[in-house]
């Protein structure tokens, strides 16, 4: 098994970002990602995907696209939409024609952002996915770093010290986003989990003091997505970006906060009476099945089914429980960081069927 770090959520002059793809590509062979995604508004830009080369490393460029309905009032509904291959911004103002689309291009929808409860007293800010009753989209941002900063913004002076104090920040997915989740996981959906940084490199200005705030560099080392790929990657970008996106749709990843700690090496499989099986994988439950977890490193590790927290374990790298009910089983993991207990690994769900 061959795990692979992505981040594919970030901006570029071409939409409300302050670099260009190279600078994007650049950043992340420095954060130490195979595979960073650029997805401007409302724009597809062709002709800059592939694979960069620096200092013995090499970082896999993809382009996406993040599609919204310009006249709709207030803002909502951000699609994430990866892998089509061509400009979809136009169906934008028809999301049923739009979701179709994305599947007619082989293309995979991720709702981003879904729950953004934008600045405090600023309700225009409030991007919230809102079109729950559309069924067909692939997955769920359940953490977006951005998102999370802008939602703590209650004065500039607030804004200004978590700027200079960037690990401060994050905590974990919004519990409303997690709820969500765990509502559709428990129809029998699969909906696939991921995290991202939402770079924009943004500059600011605060008296005499001028920075980036939030660099590319820095996000990219952030919230992030882990995948798990049978073999590792060759190094042909037409190859190697079906089989990674391929992967995300199975659900073989976690997202992880890899800041406070590095998160790979995270397991989570499942074991029964017709074999194992890994994240995103389904598996009879037969006479009960016997769900693995192993952490980087001692945390507070949490076994999910339903919203509901089946078990836990206290600072702990592996732990072992038997379950006989089905459903979809996922793991959350925190650890202390910056004088807070703070999540560091949403695992994707192991499905038990009847």
């Amino acid at each position: 098994m061959e795990e692979i770090v992505v981040n594919l959520h970030a901006h570029t002059v071409y939409s409300d970002g302050w670099g260009d793809h190279e600078a994007i590509a650049q950043a992340a062979l420095r954060a130490g990602l195979d595979v960073v995604g650029v997805t401007d508004h409302n724009v597809w830009v062709d002709g800059v995907d592939g694979y960069r080369y620096a200092n013995g490393r090499r970082v896999l460029l993809v382009t996406g696209e993040e599609i919204h309905d310009p006249a709709r009032q207030p803002q909502k509904n951000h699609l994430l939409v990866y892998e089509a291959r061509r400009e979809l911004a136009a169906l934008a103002g028809d999301l049923p024609r739009l979701l179709e689309a994305v599947e007619q291009n082989g293309g995979l929808a991720v709702l981003a952002h879904p729950v953004d409860p934008g600045a405090p007293g600023r309700p225009e800010t409030d991007l919230s996915w809102v079109e729950w009753d559309v069924p067909a989209f692939h997955g769920l941002e359940i953490w977006n770093f951005m998102t999370e900063f802008k939602s703590l913004l209650r004065s500039r002076w607030i804004a200004a010290l978590f700027a200079f104090n960037p690990s401060w920040i994050a905590r974990g997915p919004f519990a409303q986003a997690l709820r969500r989740w765990d509502s559709l996981l428990a129809t029998g959906r699969s909906v696939v989990a991921l995290g991202g940084a939402d770079a924009h490199a943004f500059p600011a200005r605060l008296g005499l003091l001028r920075r980036t705030v939030f660099p590319y560099e820095f996000l990219f080392q952030t919230v992030n997505t882990h995948v798990l790929l049978d073999a590792p990657l060759v190094g042909n970008a037409d190859i190697d970006r079906l089989r990674v996106f391929q992967a995300i749709r199975q659900g073989r990843c976690f997202v992880g906060y890899d800041l406070p700690a590095p998160t790979r090496g995270f397991q989570f499989q499942a074991q029964g009476d017709q074999g194992i099986t890994r994240m995103g994988g389904r598996m009879p439950i037969g006479l009960g099945a016997t769900l693995q977890i192993s952490s980087p490193r001692p945390a507070l590790l949490q076994l999910v089914r339903s919203g509901k927290v089946v078990r836990r374990w206290n600072a702990t790298r592996a732990a072992v429980h038997v379950v006989s009910e089905p459903g979809a089983y996922r793991v959350e993991a925190f650890l202390p960081h910056r004088g807070a207990m703070r999540g560091w690994i949403f695992s994707n769900p192991i499905y038990l069927t009847a």
